[in-house]
Order: C-alpha cells, then structure tokens, then sequence
C-alpha cells in the first residue's frame, strides 16, 4: 500500500469529479486506503441529504475497493504528540484532519489531499503533488 486518501478526494470521487476519479484509478495498483475517519466524515454526510439510506448505499459502494484502516493506539500516540507539537507552534488543525494524518504517518503513505495548506505544517508527512 501506497497511499491514503484525505475525504476531499472521496467527495470529489462521489460526485463524479473526473480528476479525482481518474487519480485514484491511476493510483489503485500501488495500493490506496482511507482512514476510518474519512469513512465517518463521507457517512455523515449522508444523514444531511434526502435519502440517507441511498447516500450510504452509495457511499459504501464507492469506498468498498478501498482499505479502511481503524484507528490504533501507536496512530493514537502519533496523532497526540503531532497535536501538541501544532499547538506549542499555535498552528492547531482540526482533530480529523490529524487523526488522518498520523493514520497516514504510522502507515508510511503518501496523503492524496486538496489541502495541502493543512497539511504541509506535519512533520514528515508526505503528500501527493497532481502531476
């Protein structure tokens, strides 16, 4: 496995995004996996639509050739030691964005994020550059 990708590119892949879509099956033979984070954030979003029940359906379609990575206790400890190390700088990020970040960073992958301004202030993160 090679990458992980951030749930702006999961949304952007659900709805139809010929850039996101055409990258990630570009990316799939090196091996591409979400964050169960990313799962939760793209679930959520169904329960603000009409038909939830569809959304999730859908949803659950699009990530099924997708790895879900859970959450661990070393992800956990990377995610805190990243959290403070932002705060003391004063350059806090949201605990999602973190938690997968530190998914990415205990796996050894590549983000495939939209947010690179978040992003590049991780220590030793690696990021995906559209070529």
């Amino acid at each position: 496995m090679t990458y992980l990708v951030d749930t702006d590119w999961i949304i952007n892949g659900l709805k139809g995004q010929e850039r996101a879509l055409t990258t990630l099956s570009r990316l799939a033979p090196q091996g591409v996996a979400v964050s169960i984070v990313t799962a939760a954030e793209v679930y959520e979003a169904a329960f603000n639509t009409t038909n939830p029940q569809a959304h999730l359906q859908n949803s659950r379609g699009f990530l099924s050739p997708f790895r879900i990575l859970p959450l661990t206790d070393p992800i956990a400890e990377i995610f805190a030691e990243t959290r403070a190390f932002l705060r003391r700088r004063g350059q806090p990020l949201p605990d999602f964005d973190l938690l997968i970040a530190a998914t990415a960073l205990h796996h050894k992958l590549t983000l495939i994020t939209s947010n690179l301004r978040h992003y590049e202030r991780i220590p030793d993160l690696k990021t995906y550059r559209i070529r």
